[in-house]
C-alpha cells in the first residue's frame, strides 16, 4: 500500500469497522446502528405529532384555499434548492400525477435545468425563482417554497414576487423558520421545530402530502388510504 493509500484507508476504517477483522465487535456495531435508528425514527414521530397539534388547524384551512384556487383554473408552482428542489420536484409530482384522486396543475421550477442555469448565469441565482414566476404566475395560482433554514434568499424573492401578482403563498421552513418567519407577506409557514435537516425534511414530505390529501377532500375528491401518504 502506498504512502497515499494509506489514509485513506485508515478513513474507511473509521466509517466501517466491522468491515475490518479485530477492528470492532459486531454486535456492538449492530447494537449502536440499533440505538441510532430507533432515536431517529422516535424523532421523527414526535415532530410529526407536534406539527399536527400546533398547524393542523392551519393545514386545514391552507389545503382549503388552494382548492378554491384550483378549482377556478390555478396552478401551483414549487421551489426551494438542493435536498429541497428534490422535494419541490415531488411537491409537482405528487399533485399532477397522484396514485388516485384528481390530477391537478403543478410544476417545479427546479426541473428544468436550462432555464435554472441561463438565469444564474444571465443575472444571477437569487432571483432563480422569481424570474420563472414572473413569466409564468397569474393571480390566483399557488407559490410553494421550502427551505430547511428558512433562509434561502431566492425563495424569498420567489415569495416577494408571487406575493405581488396574487398567488397564494405557502412556505415550509425549518428550526424556527429562519427569514421567512419575518415575511409578512407569506399566507401560510409551516414550520419545523428542528436544527436537525434530515428531520426537518422528512416531517415537510409529511406536511405536503397532507395538504396534497386534504386538498383533494377539499375538492370532493373520492380517497382512499395511501401507503406514503406519511412521507
Amino acid at each position: 500500500m502506498s504512502m497515499l493509500e494509506e489514509p485513506r484507508a485508515e478513513g474507511v476504517r473509521g466509517l466501517y469497522p466491522f468491515l475490518y477483522p479485530g477492528q470492532a465487535d459486531l454486535d456492538s456495531v449492530l447494537a449502536e446502528a440499533r440505538r441510532s435508528t430507533e432515536e431517529k425514527a422516535a424523532e421523527i414521530i414526535r415532530l410529526r405529532w407536534q406539527v399536527a397539534e400546533v398547524a393542523g388547524d392551519e393545514l386545514v384551512e391552507c389545503a382549503e384555499e388552494m382548492a378554491i384556487r384550483f378549482a377556478s383554473g390555478g396552478r401551483l408552482f414549487a421551489f426551494g434548492n438542493g435536498g429541497s428542489s428534490t422535494d419541490a420536484q415531488e411537491v409537482a409530482t405528487t399533485f399532477l400525477y397522484p396514485d388516485y384522486g384528481l390530477s391537478l396543475p403543478a410544476l417545479s421550477l427546479t426541473s428544468d435545468v436550462a432555464v435554472v442555469t441561463a438565469l444564474s448565469n444571465d443575472v444571477g441565482f437569487d432571483v432563480v425563482f422569481a424570474r420563472q414566476l414572473a413569466a409564468l404566475g397569474r393571480r390566483g395560482d399557488i407559490a410553494v417554497g421550502l427551505s430547511t433554514s428558512g433562509g434561502s434568499f431566492n425563495v424569498l424573492q420567489a415569495f416577494e414576487e408571487a406575493a405581488r401578482q396574487g398567488m397564494l403563498t405557502v412556505g415550509l421552513a425549518g428550526d424556527q423558520g429562519g427569514r421567512l418567519a419575518d415575511l409578512d407577506l407569506l399566507d401560510y409557514l409551516f414550520v419545523i421545530p428542528s436544527s436537525s435537516v434530515h428531520r426537518i425534511q422528512e416531517a415537510q414530505t409529511t406536511v405536503y402530502h397532507v395538504l396534497w390529501e386534504l386538498t383533494q377532500h377539499a375538492l370532493g375528491a373520492v380517497t382512499a388510504p395511501r401507503s406514503h401518504s406519511t412521507g
